[in-house]
């Protein structure tokens, strides 16, 4: 498996988030491998875009969208789940990420059953809250590098995807800026 180099994340959030699609999110447990392939995601920039978490400035939660670029960006929402975010943004920007809204199980999914609580394929991570409790992913993978085999999460190579396979639309939940339509994703 190819990682994902750093450079792929330095460039403009919205196209990373469509390239994102097809490639694999790997988490390492002490040696145990649990991924999937990367089945849509959302862009978030800056000041253009109300609905990122960045648009107020940088606080203690966002500050990993500020910092560099193909690093781990987790937050905890509705006082009960964690979302993961790639650090992503051209030069033009001083901060941006790209949720990760779902996967498609690859491996490790008795592990994802268990975490999930449930043997249903189709719903162990088809969301971005239970793609978090999938993978155990919490705040403890807040920073983590997305672009190095050492991490305990880290994104590489996964299956070609053409253009004309991603759909898009307006991001999920949201009530700013919910005319950007910068939710992508892919059927496999």
């Amino acid at each position: 498996m190819n990682l994902i180099k750093r450079s792929f994340y330095a460039r403009d959030t919205v196209q990373v988030a469509q390239e994102l699609l097809g490639k694999t999110l790997v988490r390492n447990i002490d040696g145990i491998i649990i991924s999937g392939i990367i089945a849509e995601t959302e862009a978030y920039r800056y000041k253009d875009d109300a609905a990122s978490h960045s648009f107020g400035g940088m606080t203690e939660r966002n500050k990993a969208m500020f910092d560099q670029v193909g690093r781990a960006y987790v937050y905890f929402t509705y006082g009960m789940h964690y979302c993961v975010n790639a650090v992503a943004r051209s030069p033009d920007y001083p901060a941006g990420a790209v949720l990760i809204r779902s996967l498609f199980p690859q491996h490790g999914i008795d592990f994802m059953s268990r975490q999930r609580k449930t043997r249903d394929i189709s719903n162990l991570a088809n969301g971005p809250a239970k793609l978090a409790q999938a993978l155990d992913i919490t705040k403890k993978e807040y920073g983590e590098d997305l672009t190095a085999r050492s991490s305990s999460l880290y994104v590489s190579e996964g299956v070609k995807v053409k253009r004309s396979e991603i759909k898009a639309g307006p991001r999920v939940g949201i009530k700013k800026a919910n005319d950007k339509l910068w939710n992508f994703k892919i059927s496999l």
